[in-house]
């Protein structure tokens, strides 16, 4: 369902994957029976109104079904525990211009990419909120 990477790509207006977005959160909110029915059916393809409803922008995540928000709000909160410092402290080293130059530009890049990815998975959470 995730495809090769295992994740899923979230932009600033929209769930980039959101078609392996969409059907992961319906399959894990499925019951046994309901899940057992779509491997049998392999899975939506005759579905449109499916396919209408697929779209997540980020207005769309905030109207999805409760028990679709809090998995995906759960699934951003690890991915945000799986970093070695919050939004806050990257803020702050990116505003402490003494302790960004002591960094490798290496080190500065991959600064300003985790910023980005953290402030979209807060972007996300208060959508979802």
């Amino acid at each position: 369902m995730v495809g090769e990477e295992g994740a899923f790509v979230l932009g600033w207006d929209e769930v980039l994957t959101e078609e392996e977005l969409s059907v992961t959160l319906k399959v894990l909110s499925m019951s046994e029976e309901e899940f057992k029915e779509y491997k049998e059916q392999d899975g939506w393809e005759d579905d449109s109104e499916e396919e209408e409803n697929s779209a997540l922008s980020n207005e769309a995540l905030s109207r999805l079904k409760s028990s679709s928000k809090q998995l995906l709000c759960d699934s951003v909160l690890l991915t945000l525990q799986s970093y070695g410092s919050d939004l806050k402290a990257e803020q702050d080293l990116l505003n402490n211009k003494e302790a960004y130059e002591k960094l490798s530009r290496r080190e500065q890049q991959a600064l300003h990419v985790r910023y980005g990815q953290k402030r979209i998975l807060h972007q996300v959470l208060e959508l979802l909120r």
